[in-house]
């Protein structure tokens, strides 16, 4: 049997323990896409989000560039994996499904809540294409920073979110000999969750 019925609860609990024993980032999660062709990559992102009861659409939401490499093959293939791994608590947790656009007034909200230097990066970095040198990227960063002068700095119309909505979610704890504890949760077609157990 898992520890409760909801996965989420199980994350947000293992996720309160993670941040009081990681040094840096316990909300970083390797995160991987895939091409139309089926060409893996992986990254890491920051987990900015997730649903509590009671929302539309329960999932982790992540923000990016939506013109970035993983932007362009989420919008081409929205299945996506993503990872996190604890090493103060032996503990890590993998996500399965599918990364759904955050509407517009929710990637507004946390868009404001950034540091204005943030915000400007959103502008000035053209995410994952070929830079010619770093002064092309300082010199962009003055650039907007000069356009918007102490002014507000509105969301880029390709920057936003997005939210993975899972269809699987495993709970891996470390346990002696090697004999890992691992619990499954595979979202039911009618709705909740259906567990088991797996071998380590």
């Amino acid at each position: 049997m898992a520890e409760t019925e909801d996965p989420f609860a199980l994350f947000a609990a293992w996720m309160e323990e993670a941040e009081k024993g990681e040094p840096d980032d316990a909300n970083a999660m390797c995160l991987a896409t895939s091409t139309q062709d089926g060409r893996p990559s992986a990254r890491m992102v920051l987990l900015k989000g997730v649903d509590g009861p009671g929302a539309a659409q329960r999932g982790f939401v992540f923000y990016t560039n939506y013109e970035s490499r993983k932007g362009g093959e989420i919008l081409a293939n929205p299945n996506v994996a993503a990872t996190f791994h604890w090493k103060s608590s032996h503990k890590s947790i993998r996500i399965e499904g599918e990364a759904r656009p955050v509407p517009p007034e929710e990637a507004d909200a946390y868009y404001a809540s950034r540091s204005r230097g943030s915000r400007i990066g959103a502008w000035a970095s053209a995410q994952s294409r070929p830079l010619e040198s770093r002064y092309a990227l300082e010199k962009s960063v003055a650039e907007v920073t000069l356009r918007h002068g102490i002014g507000e700095i509105p969301r880029p119309p390709y920057w936003s979110g997005f939210r993975i909505v899972p269809a699987r979610i495993e709970f891996w704890k470390n346990m002696p000999f090697r004999l890992h504890d691992r619990t499954v949760f595979h979202a039911a077609p009618g709705g909740g969750w259906r567990t088991e157990k797996l071998y380590p």
